[in-house]
């Protein structure tokens, strides 16, 4: 086995094993996002205005964190 065919290998298995990373994140990061849309509809008025912004900002965020892992999944894989 040569040395390009040995690092090709290993530059597949360090994708696969990025691509499970993100696939991972990705979905404790859209997880945590339905959670708080989920605790604003449940708690509803029972929350302050700035619990309710608090927590829109923290699905933003999350929802945001998501798409970055899922694009950088896509990316790698298109190179």
């Amino acid at each position: 086995m040569g040395k390009d065919t040995l690092d090709k290998a290993a530059d597949a298995v360090k994708s696969t094993v990025d691509n499970i990373k993100d696939t991972v994140h990705e979905g404790q990061h859209r997880a945590a996002a339905d959670s708080e849309r989920v605790k604003r509809e449940t708690l509803g008025n029972e929350m302050t205005p700035g619990e309710k912004i608090g927590s829109a900002l923290n699905e933003a965020k999350n929802r945001t964190q998501a798409e970055y892992d899922a694009t950088k999944r896509d990316v790698r894989e298109r190179t």
